[in-house]
């Protein structure tokens, strides 16, 4: 696993080679940089207009929702799954669960499992243990997004970080990563009246 780390640092390091050119040669040696200044970075030099939302810290997706005042259909939560013998990105709406078996199906997958906590922050070490951004083509990793999050105008994600939020058009998010898109989620539950 060791040896897997750091392939996936060395591939997030050549991603940002030179750091926006050691930040415009302004610093001698400059910190690594984060998720949220990649991503930031990224949807600049890919003149994508975005809007970076400031929040309450918050760790679960319906906890993110609440906090920037959003409907969870809008919020796209990003789940790792082993599936077989490599890592993928599912990119979902926030209110409904993941349905690994249909899952398995769209990948072809004989075997998935998510991934274990402990994993996520090797597989993402500049990012906040489980806010990654829905940019896994950024990390190496195939991206596939449930049909219901393609029916938002705009979307809403963590960009490495559990006290901000990204909103960007849902077109340009699919024109960046190009995902796979298919059904696999299960409908949420409904709350009985009176509970």
């Amino acid at each position: 696993m060791l040896t897997f780390e750091i392939k996936n640092r060395m591939r997030l390091r050549n991603w940002w080679k030179g750091y926006e050119e050691r930040r415009e040669a302004g610093a001698a040696e400059m910190e690594w940089p984060t998720a949220p200044e990649h991503v930031k970075a990224y949807l600049r030099n890919e003149n994508v207009p975005y809007r970076l939302i400031p929040h309450r810290e918050a760790f679960t997706s319906p906890e993110v929702a609440a906090s920037i005042h959003v409907s969870g259909r809008k919020v796209a939560k990003v789940v790792m799954v082993w599936a077989d013998d490599r890592y993928v990105m599912a990119v979902l709406p926030s209110h409904r669960p993941l349905d690994l078996a249909r899952f398995a199906e769209v990948l072809g997958a004989f075997r998935v499992s998510l991934a274990p906590e402990a994993v996520l922050d090797k597989l993402f070490p500049d990012c906040e243990v489980g806010a990654m951004p829905p940019f896994g083509h950024l990390y190496q990793f195939q991206v596939y997004v449930d049909e219901s999050l393609t029916r938002e105008p705009e979307i809403f994600f963590q960009p490495g970080t559990h006290r901000e939020v990204i909103a960007i058009r849902y077109e340009d998010f699919k024109r960046l990563v190009r995902p796979e898109t298919a059904r696999f989620t299960s409908e949420p539950m409904k709350r009985a009246d009176g509970f």
